[in-house]
């Protein structure tokens, strides 16, 4: 039976909190609030809760959602051969809207899909979020809407997409809460060096760049190349309208990101996300409707 919580009120905050908790015990789907749109939410340790979680969305394992985490020290009990500039960057922009794509830890007994060995992170900057994160663990956390379906900005608007499929709708107003507009999280491949930017949001190449000065950007280029072309007047700003667009599902069908090493990482709403924003050798972002 899907409860749907008001969170503006204490007491259904504690309820929805605590029937949330129980529902992700369970290998049930939640839809929690992010700082960037609203995600659905299962339990990355159980392969059933994400069946379900992409049955919920329509979608496959080839699309597998990121991870939210409650904390930066989880970063190595689920990554391994995290790059110097990658921690850098983590405790700059978490939490926030950024995405890291690391190798995932072999020897955690988890089934996301077809990662290829790597796996998306990210620390939401949601107080809601985290609370449930810290009572419940990592989470696989896509954006709350049907592939191909604009991201929802409340959990009512992810109930009239996800329906009964969910068990727990944490509502907590409007995504993002200032009603700006719904920016997916930045996915930064950091599972070779330099890292690379493999789709441009909410955080800028100038802001990373500002604490990792040789991070490649997305067509490939160092700060050198992007100094070269602005001297001689050819630079662009980086086109992001396709992703970013808040009607884009950079979770959805977008937020596929693969990269050398990595597999079609869900990246919607992020949930980065989310969207959840969630996620090849020279990534191809998809832009599609939404993100978390």
């Amino acid at each position: 039976m899907t409860t749907s919580y008001d969170c503006s009120a204490a007491d259904q905050r504690a309820a929805g909190l605590e029937h949330a908790q129980r529902a992700i015990r369970e290998n049930k789907c939640v839809v929690l609030p992010t700082d960037t749109v609203y995600g659905i939410g299962a339990d990355a340790f159980s392969p059933l809760a994400v069946t379900l979680l992409l049955a919920a969305k329509g979608r496959g394992r080839k699309m597998p959602p990121p991870v939210l985490i409650p904390r930066l020290n989880a970063l190595d009990g689920l990554a391994t051969d995290v790059p110097a500039d990658a921690r850098l960057l983590a405790e700059a922009f978490w939490p926030g809207g950024l995405t890291l794509i690391l190798h995932s830890q072999p020897s955690l007994d988890w089934d996301l899909g077809d990662t290829k060995g790597t796996v998306a992170l990210r620390i939401p900057a949601d107080e809601l979020a985290q609370d449930l994160l810290t009572l419940t663990g990592p989470l696989a956390v896509s954006s709350a809407n049907r592939t191909g379906q604009a991201a929802a900005q409340t959990a009512a608007e992810a109930e009239g997409q996800l329906a009964e499929s969910v068990e727990v709708y944490l509502e907590a107003g409007l995504r993002p809460a200032d009603g700006a507009e719904a920016l997916p999280s930045t996915i930064v491949d950091a599972t070779a060096v330099p890292l690379r930017v493999v789709r441009p949001g909410s955080i800028s190449l100038e802001r990373l760049r500002a604490v990792v000065p040789g991070l490649v950007d997305v067509d490939g280029n160092g700060p050198d190349a992007d100094a070269d072309a602005v001297g001689t007047g050819t630079a662009a700003a980086p086109d992001i309208e396709s992703d970013a667009n808040a009607g884009a599902d950079v979770d959805s069908d977008a937020d596929a990101v693969s990269t050398g090493a990595a597999a079609a990482l869900d990246i919607e709403s992020d949930a980065d996300a989310g969207a959840d924003n969630a996620g090849g050798d020279g990534p191809d972002i998809h832009a599609g409707p939404g993100t978390a």
